[in-house]
């Protein structure tokens, strides 16, 4: 099976859990049966909005769900049988770094639900001062990747490069200055890195970066090397106001191998919140949601090249 993917691709992310459930809901370690219901409802609000896109005429072949195993509920499912995507992840959840979910049942778990794409978030900074931390992350993608693509499947990376001290020393303590001057070069480092070990990726979810001139080097990096030729990119909101979120697409969607995003509490944080607080009807939350993911969808459609 070839490397990559064909298409658009417009991820709705909300497969959050430990930041989701202690930040929205303020609950600290292992719900209860109760308050996973609760959390479970909030990310079916999510997905009604989600859905309720579909329904305004999106395309649905281009549209993803990103969600959980834990608080999914029957999502997966119905996302599926909506014609939608479906991605769903792989590590376990709040951890600086990577592990499997489910241990060695990973595999069990993904053909269980047999989502489109398997996805991983990975803290990875090629300079990391705990030299051991990248080697023993690198050997657990591999499995992950070799695994995925012997049985035909896709591998969804999410990418992201915190500061080391030292680097955020050097840019006077400045995370804005970090995020234009030195994280561009860290993530193309970093993806190379990736792939001189030997883990395949089709689809690389990145952090916005303010120049386009950066983002072409990231998408070739992503394609460089025999038979990445079809590997893509897609941009992560990081949770950043829609200013923000606008100027990395328009920076990004112009760039060929960028095929789109996938974005989570940029689009659904504010309405689920009012809901939450009893200050805005579950319908009127859904339509928020439903109108904030189709004009980032608008936003990227506008700065393509056609």
């Amino acid at each position: 099976m070839a490397l990559g993917y064909d298409g658009k691709l417009y991820i709705l992310a909300f497969d959050h859990r430990g930041s989701f459930q202690k930040k929205m809901f303020g609950i600290e370690g292992d719900p209860t049966p109760e308050e996973t219901a609760t959390i479970a409802d909030a990310k079916q609000l999510i997905y009604e909005g989600m859905a309720l896109a579909a329904d305004r005429g999106a395309d649905n072949s281009t549209l993803g769900v990103l969600v959980d195993e834990q608080f999914g509920g029957d999502i997966p499912n119905e996302a599926k049988a909506k014609g939608l995507k479906l991605a769903m992840p792989v590590e376990k959840s709040g951890q600086n770094e990577f592990d499997f979910q489910y241990g060695d049942d990973f595999g069990a778990h993904i053909e269980t639900f047999d989502p489109a794409f398997s996805k991983v978030l990975v803290r990875y900074n090629p300079d990391d001062p705990d030299a051991a931390v990248n080697p023993r992350q690198n050997e657990k993608l591999k499995r992950l990747a070799d695994w995925l693509h012997a049985n035909g499947r896709k591998f969804l990376y999410e990418l992201l490069v915190p500061a080391t001290d030292e680097q955020l020393a050097s840019v006077g303590g400045d995370t804005d200055r970090y995020d234009a001057e030195l994280r561009p070069e860290l993530m193309r480092r970093a993806i190379e890195e990736t792939q001189a070990y030997g883990i395949e990726v089709d689809i690389w979810k990145i952090e916005g970066v303010d120049a386009q001139a950066d983002a072409e080097t990231l998408a070739k990096q992503a394609r460089s090397g025999e038979g990445r030729e079809g590997v893509v990119c897609v941009l992560l909101g990081r949770g950043a106001s829609d200013a923000k979120v606008d100027h990395w697409l328009r920076e990004a969607a112009p760039v060929d191998g960028f095929i789109g995003f996938a974005i989570g509490r940029s689009i659904w944080w504010d309405s689920l919140r009012g809901f939450l607080a009893g200050d805005v009807a579950r319908a009127d939350a859904a339509s928020k949601i439903a109108d904030n993911y189709l004009r980032f969808i608008g936003v990227y459609e506008q700065q393509e090249v056609h």
